[in-house]
């Protein structure tokens, strides 16, 4: 059984254990490898604590029972999503990070995770929100398929590199909730 809900901080290792994993699944090929191979799960946790006591925007996907693909695992975190609201104008929410693991993918969790959080940021007064993701990810036509229109085109700075990154924005949010 896979749960959606609100992030605990109990969650924070998990929630830093999905990034890693998620990154070096997505961006291998796409981001410098020392990047990659950087990544720390317990600094990720940490900072998903910190963003979770903050009160941001935090949801998680948590498996449990036989459907899992590893004997033994029970309650884990396997996908995570987190928002906030923005104040410049472009947008009054931004969906900062959304991370399924792969073994997860291609079961409603992407959606049910962007809803809930799109969901909760109009409950805040949010009208709008947006997202940047990089240019080659693999999972870039999910946003469009939920609706999201490409407002801009950037790059961002990746470990010395610049990555093109691609904007989209929803407007009308409350229609997820």
């Amino acid at each position: 059984m896979i749960t959606v809900r609100r992030a605990r901080t109990a969650d924070a290792r998990g929630i830093g254990a999905v990034h890693v994993e998620s990154w070096r699944s997505a961006y291998a090929g796409v981001l410098p490898e020392p990047v990659l191979t950087g990544l720390s799960a317990p600094d990720q946790a940490g900072y998903y604590n910190r963003v979770i006591r903050s009160g941001a925007v935090v949801h998680v996907a948590v498996a449990s029972g036989p459907e899992l693909p590893e004997a033994g695992r029970r309650g884990d975190v396997v996908a995570f999503v987190t928002g906030r609201r923005r104040g410049d104008g472009v947008a009054d929410a931004e969906i900062e990070t959304l991370y399924v693991l792969d073994d997860f993918r291609e079961r409603g969790l992407g959606r049910q995770l962007l809803t809930a959080a799109l969901a909760h940021l109009a409950g805040r007064g949010c009208a709008s929100a947006m997202l940047w993701v990089l240019a080659d990810n693999p999972a870039r036509w999910f946003y469009e398929r939920m609706g999201g229109r490409r407002v801009a085109d950037g790059s961002v700075e990746v470990g010395g590199v610049d990555v093109p990154q691609i904007a989209y924005r929803w407007d009308g949010i409350e229609r997820f909730i």
